[in-house]
């Protein structure tokens, strides 16, 4: 799938399941691209790899997507809402950004600066790898490429209908262990704050739909993002790889045992 389909379809509020990324492992990334995830994720924020992983993790996707005629393309969180991380990722060959801590709408205007190219934004041309993707022109990258702002903190859930409204963003990510931290829990998942919680997913899945931008959200597993997206979340993405890597082998040990 083209960046440019899948911008459309992301757009046009399409239901799509991704997988999150953390290890620089370009061969164990390239299987993943051969499942059939609408997109795979790399963690550049708190993920495992370098520039040259995080290259190479792109390149892997396209080339398990290839192998398996699967629709999957890659996208990436980016490390900060930065010219410069953000140019990396998109230099080498990301579809879209994620990027984290969106405070304001003043924030998520300068993430799609930083993501686009002039007159638009402020991003430095020099495409490399990219441009095998998305083409030459700046005119065609900024239509194809994706800037998705993350509501995590309490600024950006008290400011998020500004965020979604903000010209150039082209949805909302909901980074569900920091938005209940910054809620007062106590640990991701604690229940003391379940009410608050799921009264602040309300408000941004109506901050979103005013908006008309899709809204997702990162799910711990699959049962828990198809309960996500029924309720209201048109993307999500299941995490992560160094995770289930251990949890598939806790099981296979677990029966070897007995």
């Amino acid at each position: 799938m083209s960046a440019a389909e899948f911008a459309a379809r992301f757009r046009s509020g399409e239901k799509m399941v991704g997988y999150w990324v953390v290890m620089d492992s370009p061969v164990a990334t390239e299987r993943i691209a051969r499942v059939g995830y609408d997109y795979v994720c790399l963690d550049q924020q708190h993920g495992l790899m370098s520039y040259s992983g995080l290259r190479n993790g792109l390149m892997a996707v396209d080339a398990g997507a290839r192998l398996s005629d699967a629709d999957t393309v890659g996208i990436v969180r980016v490390a900060t809402n930065d010219l410069t991380w953000i140019g990396h990722a998109l230099d080498a060959g990301a579809a879209g950004v994620i990027v984290p801590l969106v405070d304001s709408a003043a924030d998520a205007a300068r993430a799609v600066a930083n993501a686009k190219y002039p007159p638009t934004g402020i991003r430095s041309y020099g495409p490399m790898r990219s441009e095998l993707r998305l083409g030459p022109t700046p005119a065609d990258v900024n239509t194809q490429t994706l800037v998705i702002a993350m509501i995590e903190t309490r600024s950006g859930l008290e400011n998020v209908e500004s965020i979604a409204a903000t010209p150039g963003i082209d949805g909302l990510y909901v980074g569900p262990s920091d938005l209940s931290l910054a809620l007062g829990a106590a640990f991701p998942g604690d229940p003391a704050v379940d009410e608050p919680f799921t009264a602040a997913l309300g408000r941004i899945k109506d901050a979103a739909a005013a908006a008309g931008v899709p809204v997702g959200i990162h799910a711990a597993s699959g049962d828990i993002a198809a309960q996500r997206m029924a309720d209201g979340f048109v993307f999500s993405t299941v995490a992560s790889d160094v995770v289930h890597l251990e949890e598939v082998a806790a099981t296979h040990l677990a029966a070897a045992r007995g």
